[in-house]
């Protein structure tokens, strides 16, 4: 008989992490077994880690993004925390699990922590958690209908944003005024505006203003 796969289930509600080990069990039935660890918050997912750094590593994580910040706030999201396990545990398998659907943080998130996959709770049901699990285990990535539209729109587009680029726009979104731009975004005034001369470009809207340009990367779905 094979050895049971570690996992560990990162998430705050505990209706949900009943529901995501009802997943893992429907999963046993017809493929591996499952040894499972369970957190509520960085401070109790740092010390399975730390437990697994010494012993047995994971073999999948399944996380959620909201977390409580660990007592010496040094991680302050489940992303913090992802970057974390993939650093200590490069062969991780990672499902990322989120309550958030703004294009900006799905990219992010996609960014910063690649993850196997990536669902958000409104955009799924049981079956699809059993389907992301098996996709996952067999090495096939997995996202839920809004993070594939927003892939999707992304590689349909012939230009890149950098992650300053998203920043800047999602600093506007937000009605951050311009004399605060900079602190946000860490350039200078003269860097912010030949930013968004640039965005204004990559959109072919030179001579149009701020609102116009939020409009064109909504549409697009960079915001």
């Amino acid at each position: 008989m094979n050895n049971p796969l570690n996992v560990l289930i990162v998430e705050d509600e505990p209706l949900i992490i009943n529901s995501l080990k009802s997943v893992l069990e429907h999963v046993s039935n017809v493929g591996p077994d499952f040894k499972i660890k369970t957190a509520g918050n960085c401070d109790a997912a740092l010390l399975e880690i730390d437990k697994a750094v010494r012993s047995i590593p994971f073999d999948l994580v399944i996380m959620d993004i909201n977390l409580q910040p660990s007592t010496d706030r040094k991680f302050l999201s489940g992303e913090d925390l992802g970057m974390e396990l993939k650093s200590l545990f490069p062969k991780v398998k990672m499902l990322v699990v989120t309550s958030h659907t703004e294009n900006y943080r799905l990219n992010n998130i996609l960014q910063t922590l690649n993850p196997d996959g990536l669902l958000v709770k409104s955009d799924a049901d049981f079956k699809d958690f059993i389907e992301a699990v098996k996709c996952i285990l067999n090495d096939i990535p997995y996202y839920s209908k809004i993070v594939l539209k927003l892939i999707r729109s992304h590689v349909s587009h012939d230009f890149y944003l950098d992650r300053k680029d998203r920043l800047l726009l999602y600093q506007l979104s937000q009605g951050t005024k311009n004399k605060d731009l900079p602190d946000f975004i860490g350039l200078s005034k003269g860097g912010v505006e030949r930013r968004k001369r640039n965005l204004k470009e990559v959109f072919c809207l030179e001579h149009e203003d701020d609102r116009t340009l939020l409009a064109a990367a909504r549409e697009k779905g960079f915001i």
